[in-house]
């Protein structure tokens, strides 16, 4: 071996971002509208852990009543159905906690990104704890967690809503705090959205999906008492429809606006809410109904029940 010159390894790093490398390392996730053609969510059929709420015990997890079980099963089962038949890949949340009703509402635990998923951290502590299996099944699935809220931040994933790949709106309030605000939009803005237009959640309301929501790419259809007006003008200024949903049983009760775009212009919404639809309708709208008296029970419906973790670009 007299005279070779041993120089150790030579070698570069790949120089392609994550993205580039997203679909063939981990799969074919992407999300960064309400609206984009919907092609696979992540959601929790109701357990063993909603039969644990009792007449006693509901209001500890928030609820305003206990569920009956097997018809809050079925009506998120007629749900699903109806993403399936729109195309829709459900998959499921199969372990959770025994003592945690609420994990149906599998939006406030999964914030879906173009690189992969955000966990969530609950607000209140009767949710704590829901985030892990949720994590779980987001590794079987192959879907690239690029977040966990840590530290002294909590966070909702209800609490966000995108605009465009751009723009978020990021809430803060009873359950998001500054701390996990800040911890959302600095993973967001690292993988490229530049405007976060912030809003102050009012007292009384847990999220964004109760007050504001996206039937079409450029439609809001929003509660205009509780909005705050710099959102609303974020939202012209980028040249968005309004829609005023102004009653308010429909609102409060019949959660009209927790609804779920299946593609722009086509939405799946809670049944019961004539005056929200009509005004839908009227602006081009395609409705679907689905009941969800029972799950609605939790102070839940659609949009809440639903993680996406694909929408189609827009």
């Amino acid at each position: 071996m007299s005279g070779v010159v041993v120089q150790g390894e030579r070698w570069f790093p790949s120089e392609t971002v994550f993205s580039e490398d997203m679909k063939d390392l981990w799969g074919n996730w992407y999300c960064d509208s309400e609206v984009g053609k919907l092609k696979a969510v992540l959601m929790r059929r109701p357990g063993k852990e909603i039969e644990n709420v009792t007449g006693q015990n509901y209001g500890q997890f928030r609820w305003k009543a206990p569920m009956r079980p097997e018809i809050a099963r079925a009506q998120q089962d007629a749900l699903a159905q109806i993403y399936r038949d729109h195309g829709v890949d459900v998959h499921y949340v199969e372990r959770q906690r025994e003592d945690r009703p609420n994990a149906l509402f599998m939006r406030d635990l999964v914030l879906m990104t173009p690189e992969g998923a955000i966990v969530c951290r609950p607000g209140i502590s009767a949710r704590r704890g829901e985030e892990r299996y949720a994590a779980e099944a987001l590794a079987k699935l192959g879907v690239p967690i690029i977040k966990t809220i840590n530290g002294d931040g909590f966070f909702d994933g209800a609490c966000a809503l995108w605009v465009d790949r751009h723009t978020v709106i990021l809430g803060t309030g009873a359950r998001a705090n500054k701390a996990g605000a800040r911890q959302v939009e600095e993973t967001l803005r690292n993988i490229g959205v530049t405007d976060i237009i912030p809003f102050s959640i009012p007292y009384g309301h847990a999220h964004l999906d109760g007050l504001i929501n996206f039937p079409d790419k450029k439609t809001a259809l929003l509660f205009p008492w509780q909005v705050p007006y710099d959102v609303v003008k974020a939202l012209l200024d980028r040249g968005f429809k309004i829609i005023e949903a102004t009653n308010l049983q429909e609102i409060k009760i019949g959660t009209a606006i927790n609804f779920v775009a299946l593609e722009p212009g086509k939405i799946v919404m809670p049944a019961g809410c004539p005056d929200t639809k009509e005004k839908l309708e009227a602006e081009g709208i395609e409705v679907i109904e689905v009941e969800l008296e029972e799950i609605m029970k939790g102070w839940g419906a659609i949009h809440c029940m639903t993680a996406f973790l694909k929408r189609e670009p827009v």
